[in-house]
C-alpha cells in the first residue's frame, strides 16, 4: 500500500475541516486524504463492513464521496501548487466546494477491498478546476467521475 505522507486535508484549518468525507475533524466520516503521487494525485481508502450495497459489494454513494472529497482536495493541491506551495510547507492550503460531480459506475465494487483514486487535474479559469478521477479495486476500475471545483468564497459558512 502507498502511505500518503502530507495529504492536503491534514492541513485544512480546524474550522474548515468537518466534512463527512474528508473532514479530519468528523469523528464519524470516512477521512478520504489526498496527496500528490507524482502529477497525478492518490486517494486510498479501505471501505468498511457498514458501507455495504448488497452482500460482498461497496455501496455506489460512498464512490460519489470518494469521488467528490478527492476532487476538492486534487484542486486545493493544483492551486497550492501553483502559489509555489506543498501542502507540508506550513502554508494554508485553498479550500474548493464542489460546483458539480458526475459518477459513472464500471463495474460492481468488492468489498474488502482497498480503494485508489487517481486524479488528473485541469485549470479551467483561476477560480475553477476540473478534476478527472479513475477509481479502481486492485487493478480493476470500477468508477470514474469529473468534478468542478470552484475555490471556496470567504464568505461561505459564515451567518
Amino acid at each position: 500500500m502507498t502511505e500518503i505522507s502530507h495529504a492536503i486535508q491534514d492541513y485544512y484549518p480546524n474550522d474548515l475541516a468537518h466534512c463527512y468525507g474528508c473532514g479530519r475533524n468528523n469523528d464519524d466520516g470516512h477521512h478520504f486524504r489526498t496527496g500528490w503521487n507524482g502529477e497525478e494525485t492518490l486517494t486510498i481508502y479501505q471501505p468498511k463492513p457498514e458501507h455495504t450495497a448488497i452482500p460482498g459489494f461497496v455501496y455506489g454513494g460512498l464512490l460519489a464521496s470518494l469521488i467528490d472529497c478527492h476532487g476538492t482536495g486534487s484542486a486545493s493541491l493544483a492551486l497550492h501548487r501553483k502559489n509555489g506551495h506543498y501542502p507540508e510547507d506550513g502554508v494554508e492550503p485553498p479550500r474548493f466546494i464542489t460546483a458539480s460531480l458526475e459518477v459513472n459506475y464500471l463495474k460492481p465494487t468488492p468489498q474488502g477491498v482497498e480503494l485508489r483514486a487517481i486524479g488528473k487535474v485541469e485549470e479551467v479559469h483561476p477560480k475553477k478546476f476540473r478534476v478527472h478521477t479513475e477509481v479502481f479495486a486492485e487493478d480493476e476500475m470500477v468508477a470514474k467521475g469529473l468534478v468542478v471545483a470552484a475555490v471556496m468564497p470567504e464568505s461561505f459558512g459564515k451567518a
